[in-house]
C-alpha cells in the first residue's frame, strides 16, 4: 500500500464492489474487449477509491509491469516450444504413450500427479506453458473436450502451488509462523492429494462432460502423424525435462547452507534455472531434436516458431490486464482493511486463518499476497505461540487454501488459463474458478479435521 494515501474504508469498499460490477457489466452485457473492459474497471476503482491520479497511473504501470516480467518470457518461449512438439510429433507421442500405460480413464490421473510434482519447484505459470500442449494432445487424439484433460492438470498445478514446500508461498507462511518445514511438507503432501483429487479428476469429469471446450485452433489443425515416424518417447521426456530439472536443482540448492561442497554450483544454477533460461534451452533443444532431425528446415521451423507468437500479444495484455486489477486493489489498501476486520472476530483460530486469506485472495487477487498479509495477522496473535506444530502447519495449510479459492477477474492466472484454452469468460468462471475453490476448500477442510482430533 502507498504510503502517501489512505482510503476512507466504506469508500474504498464501496469502490471495490462498483468496478468489480462494471467489469462484469462491460464484458458480459457490452461484449467490450477483455483488457480494454479490465483497464476501464481499474481506473474506476481508483477514481471512487479517491486515488491521486498520479498513483493511478503509476499503480496501472507497475500493475503490467510487474505482471509481464514474470510471464512475459515465458509465454513467448511456451508457445514456440509448443509449436515445435506439435509439428514433430512429439506431444503426440507423448499423449500416446500415456494412453497405453495408463489407459484413457486413468489419464486425467496421471495429468493431474503430473502437475502436482511439477508445480513444486516450477512457478504455475512456467509449469501449465510446459505441460498444457500434452493435455491438449491427448484431448485431441481421445476427441474429447479439453476440459476432461485440462482441469486434472490445472489442479495438479495450483495443489503442487500452494500447498507443498519448496513453493514460495508455504515456505513465507511457514517461516512466519515458525513451524518446522518437514511437518509442512508432510501435510501439505496429505492436503494437497486430497484436493488434487477433487478438483481434479472428478471435477474435470464432471467439466468435460457439460463444457464441449474444442482444442485451441493452433493445436486442432496439426497433422496426424505416423506413429513409427514420431520421435521417441525418451527424446520429447528428456526436452520437456531439461526446464524443470534445471529448476527444481536451483531450488534445492537454495535450500542447502552456504558453505557446503556444492557452493561451486550456485552460480550455475542460479543462472542455467533462471525459468526463461531453462525454457530457453529446452526451446532449443526441441529446434534440433524435434525439427531438424526429422526433416524441418531452418525455414520452416522459422516460420513455425513465429507463427505460434501470433496469439501471444493478446494473452500477454489481458493476463497482464489481470495484473492491473489486482495492483489497483492491493496500492488501495482494501486487503489490509478486510483482513483487519476479520482478524478481530471470535472465530476459531485456523478458520480466522483461512477466511482472513480467502477475503484478501478475492479482493486483490494475488495468492501471495493474500497468504502474506494472512500470515503477518495469525503471527501476531499471542495464542499463535503456544500452539502445537502440527497445529500450526495446518494453519500454514488453511492460510494456502484460501488464498487458492475464487479466481476471477482480478487474478492474472484467471486471464492465462482463459486465454490458453480458448475459453470465454462465464466458462472460465464455471470451470477454472471453481476448481480452485474446491483446492482451497478442500486443503483447508482437510487441516481443520485433522485441528478437531489435536485440539
Amino acid at each position: 500500500m502507498n504510503d502517501a494515501f489512505t482510503a476512507d474504508p466504506t469508500r474504498l469498499v464501496i469502490a471495490a464492489v462498483c468496478g468489480l460490477a462494471i467489469l462484469l457489466f462491460l464484458i458480459t452485457k457490452v461484449k467490450f474487449q477483455a483488457f480494454i473492459a479490465i483497464l476501464i474497471s481499474a481506473l474506476a476503482i481508483g477514481l471512487i477509491a479517491g486515488m491521486p491520479a498520479e498513483l493511478i497511473t503509476s499503480t496501472v504501470t507497475k500493475g503490467m509491469g510487474e505482471t509481464l516480467k514474470g510471464i512475459a518470457l515465458l509465454i513467448g518461449l511456451g508457445s514456440m516450444f509448443g509449436a515445435i512438439l506439435e509439428i514433430s510429433g512429439g506431444a503426440e507421442r507423448v499423449a500416446v504413450t500415456m494412453m497405453s500405460t495408463f489407459g484413457e480413464k486413468r489419464a486425467p490421473w496421471a495429468l493431474g500427479i503430473t502437475g502436482m510434482v511439477v508445480a513444486i519447484p516450477v512457478f504455475f505459470d512456467a509449469g501449465l506453458i510446459i505441460l498444457i500442449p500434452l493435455a491438449f494432445s491427448l484431448a485431441k487424439r481421445c476427441r474429447k473436450s479439453v476440459m476432461f484433460y485440462v482441469i486434472p492438470l490445472l489442479a495438479g498445478l495450483a495443489v503442487g502451488h500452494a500447498f507443498i514446500p519448496p513453493t514460495p508461498g508455504p515456505v513465507l507462511v511457514a517461516n512466519m509462523l515458525e513451524v518446522d518445514l518437514g511437518i509442512v511438507i508432510g501435510l501439505g503432501i496429505i492436503c494437497g492429494a486430497f484436493s488434487m483429487v477433487a478438483a481434479g479428476p472428478i471435477w474435470g469429469k464432471y467439466c468435460g462432460s457439460h463444457y464441449d471446450v474444442p482444442v485451441p485452433a493452433q493445436y486442432a489443425e496439426t497433422k496426424e502423424f505416423d506413429i513409427d515416424k514420431m520421435p521417441s518417447f525418451g527424446t520429447v521426456v528428456t526436452i520437456i525435462l531439461i526446464p524443470l530439472i534445471l529448476i527444481i536443482v536451483n531450488s534445492i540448492l537454495g535450500v542447502i547452507p552456504k558453505g557446503s561442497s556444492v557452493d561451486f554450483l550456485r552460480p550455475i544454477f542460479s543462472f542455467l534455472g533462471t525459468p526463461f533460461v531453462a525454457l530457453l534451452l529446452a526451446t532449443i533443444a526441441s529446434v534440433f531434436l524435434l525439427g531438424t532431425r526429422h526433416g524441418y528446415t531452418k525455414e520452416e521451423l522459422e516460420k513455425v516458431m513465429t507463427k505460434s507468437l501470433e496469439p501471444t500479444g493478446m494473452i500477454m495484455l489481458v493476463t497482464a490486464g489481470g495484473g492491473v486489477l489486482r495492483y489497483m486493489l492491493q496500492d488501495s489498501g482494501l486487503g489490509t482493511i478486510i483482513g483487519n476486520v476479520i482478524g478481530a472476530s471470535s472465530f476459531p483460530l485456523i478458520v480466522v486463518a483461512f477466511l482472513i486469506a480467502c477475503a484478501v485472495r478475492v479482493s486483490v487477487g494475488s495468492a501471495t499476497v493474500a497468504m502474506t498479509m494472512a500470515a503477518g495477522i495469525i503471527a501476531a496473535m499471542p495464542s499463535v505461540s503456544g500452539l502445537s506444530p502440527l497445529y500450526k502447519a495446518c494453519l500454514v495449510m488453511a492460510i494456502a487454501g484460501g488464498s487458492t479459492v475464487c479466481s476471477h477477474f482480478n487474478d492474472s492466472g484467471f486471464w492465462l488459463v482463459k486465454s490458453l484454452c480458448g475459453l470465454d469468460e462465464k466458462t472460465t468462471f464455471k470451470t477454472w474458478t471453481i476448481m480452485e475453490t474446491i483446492v482451497g476448500l478442500t486443503g483447508f477442510g482437510v487441516a481443520l479435521i485433522i485441528t478437531l482430533f489435536i485440539g
